[in-house]
């Protein structure tokens, strides 16, 4: 009897937990729907219209400027009946080569000489170079130089068969003005001796020729200037069409792109002594160059400064990480598309790695270009040994001991255990000369190929930083007197298309943003985010103008071309208070009336200019929840998966991670 009492109360059991399973089942059913139901509608509704505009958007205050370089008076056709003939030789990077033919031009028209096409070293001096282009030639267009300065200065290709002999000779006087030479230095020192010698070279090493502040009397000369830059040096047809072809499969992927420069240049970080800022070899690769820098009377401060401290001065760039943390703040999502420019970026792939976690859509220009369409831009070149490498003689016990004795309180690396080759990189490159010698090789054929290389990536970088959606620089403004990349492309879209979206970072209010969050530098709390957002935002219109401006004009006029090269549209409601410098010049504001024949062609432009970014931003709103290039989901820190990104407006904290 009790045996089968306990055979009906198991089996009871066994219908209760089935009929509680099937409930459940169901029930889960239910809320499941309801739950995708709730998140479609959720995803539909999270993005409003509005949102891609904040981040996108044209920047409506600046939407008045617009270029005008023309001249504004009269400016007579130059005739061959001048003082002479100029020539020059550039040497620099790619920054320094265009702000020197920039000036160059001007001081010809100046002094009213014949400029010869200059010289660019940074590819005569490499080796083996494609003989398919003269030094000149290889990035720009000869031709469209010539013809669009027709008005302006008369340009010949080379000097005359009389002339060029004495030039070999060394028979014409040679002049190595600084980037901030005046005016009256030409006309009183160098004018004289033109006309009466005829000919005279110039060499530039210094980035440029002519100090960057004019007066107002010599306004044309600025615009002068505007005209070169922005509508004479085109660069040649192959990195054009190259350049433009990299723009469409960035927009080939339906969305808006951003265009970053880290600036992390070898040389600019020992300038400002930022050796700190990174690890093992780097750092002591920036001291062997500050070190040099010293000696040459390019710096003179000593060699041991404190990096973090001219991190929270500003005098140090962006890195990378902070960088990403920064446009996370903003609002970009993760998937949005990140093009990296920069041929040289110290510190290598390193660097970039927290970026890269954070935005998946990093892309270079290995990334969008084969190697055959690289190798097509660079030419035909003749073959250099790629293995020069020698190990040194070996050193004898006695001279070993004796530069162990001399070496000095830093700890020496030890010796390798008996049975372990020594590794080839250990010998060659950085490591080699790093480990055991205090001077710096000279650069071999090959890494000066390699520079004029840089000159070509460096000019597609260009193409494509100046057409970005928005443009974000990591340094600029360093306070060198040296041009710098960024600097060029933001005068560039200054002067195009002003309401670009132009970030102008204070960098340093951002080290200072930075230090209060350290301890969270990855959850920070929503007011961090909302700072970083007004410091953003503020840069990005007239407040960023004006700081921009008082900074970068009186070092590179080619970064803040106003009021000069522009012109404000009629009608326009607020008139910015005019700024100028400490010296009283003009640095913002003032700009002249776009004249009326330009209003129709204005009207179109805007027009075209509205509908291609309602395009862009709807295509960009139907993508913004899909996964671009590498399909991969974002997690958050419990481990589970998300697909949107949720605003920190909303949040008590941003997480990249969300």
């Amino acid at each position: 009897m009790i045996k089968s009492k306990i055979k009906w109360a198991a089996l009871a059991g066994l219908v209760f937990s089935l009929l509680s399973l099937l409930v459940h089942l169901l029930l889960a059913k239910y809320s499941t729907a309801e739950l995708v139901h709730y998140s479609t509608i959720l995803g539909e509704n999270s993005t409003p219209k509005f949102g891609n505009e904040k981040l996108w958007g044209l920047v409506k205050p600046l939407e008045s400027l617009q270029p005008y370089a023309n001249p504004r008076s009269t400016y007579p056709v130059p005739n061959e009946q001048n003082n002479g003939f100029i020539y020059a030789k550039i040497i620099g990077g790619f920054e320094k080569i265009k702000s020197s033919i920039c000036d160059l031009v001007t001081i010809s028209r100046l002094l009213n000489a014949t400029l010869v096409i200059p010289e660019i070293q940074e590819t005569t001096q490499s080796k083996g170079i494609s003989s398919k282009f003269k030094s000149f030639s290889y990035l720009y267009n000869e031709e469209q130089f010539i013809a669009a300065l027709t008005n302006d200065v008369i340009i010949v290709k080379s000097l005359p068969d009389s002339l060029r002999e004495a030039r070999k000779r060394k028979e014409f006087p040679l002049f190595k003005p600084k980037s901030s030479a005046s005016r009256s230095f030409y006309i009183r020192e160098v004018l004289p001796v033109l006309k009466v010698a005829k000919v005279i070279g110039l060499v530039l090493t210094d980035g440029g020729c002519l100090q960057p502040i004019l007066p107002p009397s010599l306004s044309e000369y600025q615009r002068l200037r505007c005209r070169v830059a922005f509508h004479a040096l085109h660069f040649r047809p192959e990195i054009q069409a190259l350049g433009h072809q990299i723009v469409e499969r960035l927009r080939a992927w339906g969305q808006l792109y951003l265009a970053f420069h880290p600036g992390l240049v070898r040389d600019t970080l020992a300038y400002h002594g930022c050796a700190e800022l990174f690890q093992d070899v780097h750092t002591e690769l920036i001291q062997h160059k500050r070190k040099q820098m010293i000696k040459q009377g390019l710096i003179n401060e000593k060699l041991s400064i404190d990096s973090h401290m001219q991190k929270r001065n500003g005098s140090c760039p962006l890195m990378p990480e902070e960088v990403g943390l920064l446009l996370r703040a903003m609002g970009y999502p993760p998937n949005t598309i990140i093009y990296m420019a920069g041929s040289e970026t110290f510190g290598g792939q390193r660097v970039l790695i927290p970026l890269r976690a954070m935005y998946v859509n990093l892309v270079d220009l290995t990334s969008l270009c084969s190697k055959q369409e690289l190798s097509d831009l660079i030419g035909p070149e003749t073959p250099l040994l790629q293995d020069t490498f020698h190990f040194p003689p070996a050193k004898s016990e006695e001279q070993l001991i004796e530069e162990w004795k001399k070496a000095g309180p830093r700890p020496r690396p030890l010796p390798p255990p008996p049975d372990r080759p020594i590794y080839r990189h250990e010998k060659e490159g950085w490591y080699g000369w790093v480990a055991e010698s205090d001077k710096e090789p000279d650069p071999s054929p090959l890494e000066l190929r390699m520079q004029a290389h840089r000159l070509l990536w460096d000019a597609l970088d260009y193409i494509v930083s100046v057409e970005a959606d928005a443009f974000f620089p990591g340094f600029n403004n360093d306070g060198s007197g040296w041009p710098d990349f960024s600097g060029l492309v933001m005068g560039h879209r200054l002067y195009e298309m002003a309401s670009a979206r132009t970030y102008r970072p204070d960098r340093k209010i951002l080290a200072q943003l930075f230090n209060s969050t350290r301890d969270r530098l990855y959850r920070p709390y929503q007011n961090w985010t909302l700072s970083v957002r007004e410091h953003l935002n503020k840069s990005l219109g007239e407040d960023g103008l004006i700081r921009e401006s008082l900074l970068s004009k009186k070092t590179s006029f080619l970064s803040h071309p106003l009021p000069e090269c522009s012109c404000r549209t009629p009608g326009f409601a607020d008139i910015p208070t005019s700024v100028r410098g400490i010296d009283g010049q003009l640095l913002y504001g003032g700009e002249d009336e776009c004249p009326k024949w330009m209003e129709h062609g204005l009207a179109t432009v805007s027009l075209k200019v509205g509908s291609a970014q309602e395009g862009r931003v709807d295509e960009k709103e139907s993508t913004e929840d899909k996964t671009n290039l590498d399909e991969l989901p974002e997690y958050e820190d419990n481990g589970s998966r998300t697909d949107s990104t949720p605003s920190s407006e909303h949040d008590e904290e941003m997480d990249p991670g969300d």
